[in-house]
């Protein structure tokens, strides 16, 4: 790699050295030459014709409350105990379909008092958990 600085006349004369550059050009060509097949390959699928069974059986909705203070409300009754919220969970668990629990803690609501609330429908096999009325908590 050899640069002409100035000629025997004393001129300065400066070049750039093209050939890196025409090198990265050729890189990236041949780079965008392979990729481009790989970009257009298609995976085909025999789907199934017809409809989805429709759920005929809505299920129910169960609401639970956490207010400020730490008070559990399922479905407006107000629990006294963990026992009770888990037996609860527990006869609802076998039923077909499970209901959904909507849990609507407080803003003010202590996080210990919903992780107990949430791990007690998981220890007893709850799967359809949501939280409802969250965007109150982004200030």
């Amino acid at each position: 790699m050899a640069m002409s600085v100035g000629t025997s006349a004393g001129d300065t004369f400066c070049d750039i050295n093209t050939t890196p550059l025409i090198d990265v050009m050729l890189v990236l060509l041949i780079m965008l030459i392979i990729t481009i097949p790989i970009q257009t390959h298609a995976v085909k699928l025999n789907m199934p014709v017809g409809k989805p069974p429709t759920q005929t059986v809505q299920p129910q909705v169960v609401t639970i409350d956490i207010d400020f203070d730490g008070t559990v409300v399922w479905n407006g009754t107000p629990v006294s105990s963990l026992q009770q919220l888990e037996s609860f969970f527990h006869a609802d668990r076998d039923k077909d379909p499970q209901p959904e629990i909507h849990l609507r803690p407080d803003r003010r609501a202590k996080y210990d008092v919903v992780a107990r609330v949430l791990a007690a429908a998981q220890r007893n096999h709850m799967k359809k958990i949501g939280f409802v009325n969250v965007a109150e908590f982004r200030d």
